[in-house]
């Protein structure tokens, strides 16, 4: 074939977009690898379990920089010689020892794999310490695109903190970086520079002091999402409370900068307060052995165990907003009882794979509203609750992709708030409610678990089968809709935009006078003793309603 500049200029073309193409092939199979790697339980992560770490970090805030250790305890459950790791990049894993021998290693991506001399017997406990050093990434929004934020007090003074639940804590600490495996209990250690103080979760242990640094160790002894591992470094100043609660005394601590005291010891009144409403609703606190603290950091906040962050600038609301839009959300400091209600949900219970995520933040979302209910009572927690709903897009499903580190849509928060609020009304029994509640708590204590043990559980405290209920709210993005037909004294009824067998109970007003309605996706009748005038589906119920001809 004979080849002119023109047949020649197209040839190129097409071989060029045909590179593109299988570019772009190859960074999404990159991509798909990655996921899996960080989202799924692999052979190299499946044969151990994590018992201890002693996190060891050294932070270099002038040259944002961090080096230090990590000590990995882990029990062997079936053999194995490769092991995962997880850092990502720019950190750098320097190099792995078990006792005093060097171990070898390859990299793929974020994930490590370790090379390890021997199988070790099953049951048995080992060891390794890996070095790490680097200029973790800087969190670009935290704590949503997380990382480290390097930021200064208004003295000038480095102001820094770590935030990562979605990015991952390997983001600048090697770890096993999946949530179904929590650390049973850990040790931070932590070096900051003489004149600042660094505060992570757990308890301080003790401080180590050098001529130009201070080391702050801090012990952990209940187990321990890595997500919720934190750093926070600033000029800090501390006063230490207790809280009379269900399970004897809890210690309570609070770190801010020093020019926020005033404002923060007023502010942080809402502790006691949360603590009375969540203990009611949720059971104790789950972790009094670690405490309570609350931390000031350069953000607006996160629920680090034990140690929950705070940046919602000392105002009520969500930086001085009402996210429902009713006056209710100005009750409230939203970063305190929302970031707090994760002690609960997320740090106590927590998912096992993050596509179930609605477990933290669904029933989160709901705690503000249960704060409500138990301070300012049930019309205003309705009141707030049902306001959120207009930030409910409905974009896709709850429920994320399993084994690919993928949640599902940020619904999750508001939508699964007023799931749960619909689900109180379909238990008419508010102390059946709260028993559901804390038994969730109680049952799943210091576990992580799939949405199914939550939905199943649920089921069967209150009796009632749930399954379409779950699978219309958390699976779908389908709104059930109520259609109605009056006639004189006779209502037609049915549902539309419904899974299968859907047929959840709803209360209404006909003729003001309150009913109880059994609908499915069938036309169904209800016959009045006088003409209906009107009708009217109770709002507490997450549905809408729509008359026909």
């Amino acid at each position: 074939m004979r080849y002119n500049k023109s047949t020649f200029g197209v040839l190129t073309l097409t071989l060029t977009g045909l590179f593109s193409v299988l570019c772009l092939s190859c960074q999404a199979q990159e991509s798909e690898r990655q996921q899996i790697l960080r989202g799924s339980i692999t052979p190299e992560r499946a044969w151990w379990d994590l018992t201890y770490y002693h996190l060891q970090v050294e932070v270099d805030p002038e040259n944002k920089r961090i080096f230090g250790s990590n000590e990995v305890h882990y029990q062997v459950l079936e053999p194995g010689q490769l092991l995962q790791i997880d850092l990502q990049e720019p950190m750098s894993m320097d190099k792995v020892y078990q006792g005093e021998q060097l171990l070898s290693f390859t990299s793929e991506g974020s994930a490590h794999f370790i090379q390890l001399d021997d199988s070790a017997p099953v049951g048995s406990e080992q060891q390794l310490t890996i070095l790490f050093s680097g200029k973790p990434r800087p969190a670009v929004r935290a704590p949503w695109d997380g990382g480290f934020s390097w930021e200064r007090d208004s003295n000038r003074k480095p102001f820094i903190a770590t935030s990562n639940q979605g990015i991952g804590a390997s983001v600048w600490w090697p770890n096993k970086d999946h949530p179904a495996d929590e650390v049973d209990s850990m040790k931070i250690s932590l070096t900051v520079p003489k004149e600042l103080v660094g505060v992570s979760n757990g308890r301080l242990v003790g401080i180590d002091s050098t001529a130009t640094t201070r080391t702050f160790n801090w012990k952990v002894t209940n187990p321990i999402n890595n997500y919720g591992v934190n750093l926070n470094i600033g000029d800090y100043v501390h006063w230490h409370d207790t809280y009379a609660g269900e399970q004897g005394t809890l210690d309570l601590d609070f770190w801010v900068l020093r020019e926020n005291l005033a404002k923060a010891k007023e502010q942080f009144k809402q502790v006691p307060m949360m603590l009375n409403a969540f203990e009611h609703w949720f059971g104790p606190y789950p972790f009094y052995e670690d405490s309570y603290k609350l931390v000031e950091v350069p953000y607006l906040g996160m629920e680090h165990q034990s140690s929950v962050t705070y940046g919602n600038e000392y105002r009520n609301g969500y930086r001085g907003q009402d996210l429902s839009g009713t006056g209710e959300g100005l009750k409230f400091d939203f970063i305190i009882i929302h970031e707090s209600g994760h002690e609960w949900f997320a740090n106590n219970i927590t998912n096992s794979d993050v596509a179930d995520m609605w477990i933290h933040e669904g029933f989160t979302a709901y705690s503000e509203n249960l704060y409500l209910d138990y301070h300012f009572g049930t019309q205003s927690a309705a009141d707030y609750v049902i306001g959120t709903r207009g930030r409910i897009s409905n974009d896709r499903p709850i429920i994320g992709t399993y084994g690919k580190n993928q949640r599902g849509s940020s619904d999750m928060y508001y939508k699964g708030a007023n799931i749960l609020h619909t689900l109180r009304q379909l238990v008419e029994d508010d102390e059946k409610w709260r028993k559901v509640l804390r038994g969730l708590n109680k049952t799943f204590y210091h576990q992580t678990v799939s949405s199914a043990q939550v939905e199943d559980y649920i089921s069967q405290e209150t009796g009632i089968d749930l399954t379409e209920f779950f699978d219309q709210y958390l699976r779908t993005t389908m709104i059930p809709s109520l259609e109605y037909k009056l006639d004189g004294k006779e209502l037609a009824y049915r549902y539309v935009n419904v899974v299968k067998g859907f047929d959840m109970p709803v209360e209404v007003m006909i003729n003001d006078q309150t009913q109880w309605l059994y609908p499915n996706a069938q036309w169904n009748t209800w016959k009045a003793d006088k003409t209906i005038d009107t009708f009217e589906v109770d709002r507490d119920f997450y549905i809408t309603s729509k008359k026909v001809d």
